[in-house]
């Protein structure tokens, strides 16, 4: 047995190893790209939830689009303290607001709505909205099959007993990730600190509307002429809330014959003392 036909192949194998080795090795030298460890420092506070509400695939890609200054203040799961976090690291002296964000079905029809037709086939609110716009006699309402429960990560929206969609507020980070889900476009962001909501999207106007729905807006402007603070508004045959100017007087919610205002009186957990000071001094008594 010749040795040499084992050496020679052995060792030209090796010593092509050692060659491409040192070829990787200086091109990893060469071609390396610098990492910021302000990158990794914001990542390393961000709450790894990766839930893609600040437009972007994941907290690591997040991070490195805040040092880049594509994005900033965008993650609405940690809030203002990871907020504050991140102000530190990219040396400033502060980012964002601190306004709470907190998802709205703005909809409360469910089983008081009536229905336009039976439907078979597969199930899901995508599925029954490209169907006549739905079984729902209002085309603008939620479905109720839960689309929306099933994206969220937080536990934070459940079918009522309505049959409608609706946002623990408490749970809701504001990922957004319901609102993309809805095919109505009727889930919004809102703050948490205003108390009073338009529970409807319909924007049908006439006796139709209340025929169809027995708590939908009727656009009969009641509550505009209540609002003492220019805070509400008919558009499109829809009543809207100005939230930079609603003080949380509850005057629409009282007047409106449908029920359509919500009023989150109970669960107030108002952080800004403004809304009671306004109220006051315009004459205007804000229920506790």
């Amino acid at each position: 047995m010749d040795i040499m036909k084992i050496i020679w192949p052995v060792g030209s194998l090796a010593a092509l190893g050692l060659l491409f080795g040192a070829a990787l090795a200086f091109a990893s030298q060469k071609f390396a790209v610098a990492v910021d460890s302000r990158a990794e420092a914001i990542d390393a506070v961000l709450p790894q939830a990766n839930c893609g509400g600040c437009g972007y695939p994941g907290c690591a890609n997040y991070a490195q689009a805040v040092v880049d200054g594509e994005a900033i203040d965008l993650c609405s799961v940690g809030g203002l303290p990871v907020a504050t976090e991140i102000a530190k690291i990219m040396g400033v002296e502060t980012i964002g607001s601190g306004q709470r964000m907190v998802a709205k079905v703005k909809c409360n029809g469910g089983t008081n709505c009536k229905d336009d037709f039976h439907y078979q086939g597969q199930p899901g609110c995508l599925a029954k909205s490209m169907v006549a716009g739905g079984p729902k006699a209002c085309k603008d309402g939620c479905i109720g099959d839960g689309d929306c429960v099933a994206v969220c990560k937080f536990d934070a929206i459940h079918i009522n007993d309505h049959g409608v969609a609706q946002v623990d507020a408490d749970k809701c980070v504001a990922c957004k990730m319901c609102i993309a889900a809805c095919p109505k476009g009727i889930i919004g962001l809102v703050p948490d600190s205003n108390r009073a909501h338009v529970l409807c999207s319909n924007k049908e106007r006439g006796p139709q509307v209340k025929a169809n729905c027995s708590v939908a807006c009727i656009a009969c402007g009641l509550c505009v002429k209540a609002c003492k603070f220019d805070a509400i508004h008919v558009i499109d045959n829809l009543s809207r809330v100005d939230y930079d100017k609603c003080v949380n007087c509850m005057q629409c919610t009282k007047v409106c014959p449908t029920k359509a205002i919500e009023a989150l009186i109970p669960k107030r957990r108002r952080t800004d003392p403004r809304p009671t000071d306004v109220a006051t001094e315009a004459g205007v008594s804000v229920e506790e």
